[in-house]
């Protein structure tokens, strides 16, 4: 990993800190929980760097932060929703102690993770919503086998794609990892904002029979695409 990807204060974290980017209180844009009210807490740093990238300030952006403050942030905002990204949260060590001490507080708790790191640290009682990369991210060589393995109930799926060239490799990566993927876990097609329109996605999925549910970013239908905390 190379050292410029990534701020230089992650590595002078001590145990119970975290780098945040930014916490909002907003609706839920992605995945099968789409449209609930959700309380996200945002931490900084990618060691990817996905041609379609959306959260790119949060590459270096971010203040140091306790566990303990950062559960406390999620307590005022009273939502029982509560999801963990990034950047690639679980880059941060400590992001595993907030997950289990949300749970403890009776949050239920999401992460959004890119499939390029292993998940099995992970408290069971957390739903994973991983990040599949598909050729058009330029990053398809960083996802992590083992993360398919440790899928389980109430983890979802999630493939963006930029082109027909990458629907074509999804289509195909499914057909052959089906079987690998347990069939509660939800797939999701999702089509790169502003290029690959949704019709086309669409279209393809119902010509091709796929079992796979298409989706969009909620969010950038309500407010404005380049809106931050929302």
């Amino acid at each position: 990993m190379k050292a410029t990807l990534l701020p230089p204060s992650l590595s002078r974290l001590r145990a119970g800190e975290l780098l945040v980017n930014e916490f909002f209180h907003s609706v839920q844009g992605e995945s099968t929980h789409a449209g609930r009210p959700c309380f996200f807490i945002r931490l900084a740093a990618c060691h990817l760097r996905c041609a379609w990238c959306d959260t790119e300030y949060a590459f270096f952006e971010g203040r140091v932060l306790t566990v303990d403050e950062c559960i406390g942030r999620a307590k005022e905002a009273a939502c029982p929703l509560v999801e963990i990204t990034g950047g690639e949260p679980l880059l941060q060590d400590s992001v595993y102690a907030l997950m289990t001490g949300l749970c403890n507080q009776g949050h239920e708790v999401l992460l959004e993770t890119s499939g390029a790191v292993g998940i099995e640290r992970v408290d069971p009682r957390v739903r994973r919503i991983v990040d599949w990369k598909c050729p058009g991210s330029g990053m398809v060589s960083r996802n992590e086998p083992s993360v398919i393995e440790n899928l389980r109930p109430g983890d979802e799926l999630k493939l963006v794609l930029a082109d027909r060239r990458d629907y074509e490799w999804a289509r195909r990566w499914l057909e052959n990892n089906r079987s690998r993927i347990p069939q509660v876990v939800p797939v999701h097609f999702s089509p790169v904002f502003g290029a690959l329109p949704p019709r086309d996605l669409s279209s393809w999925i119902v010509a091709d029979r796929l079992p796979v549910r298409l989706s969009l970013q909620l969010h950038k239908s309500i407010w404005n695409p380049d809106a931050r905390g929302v």
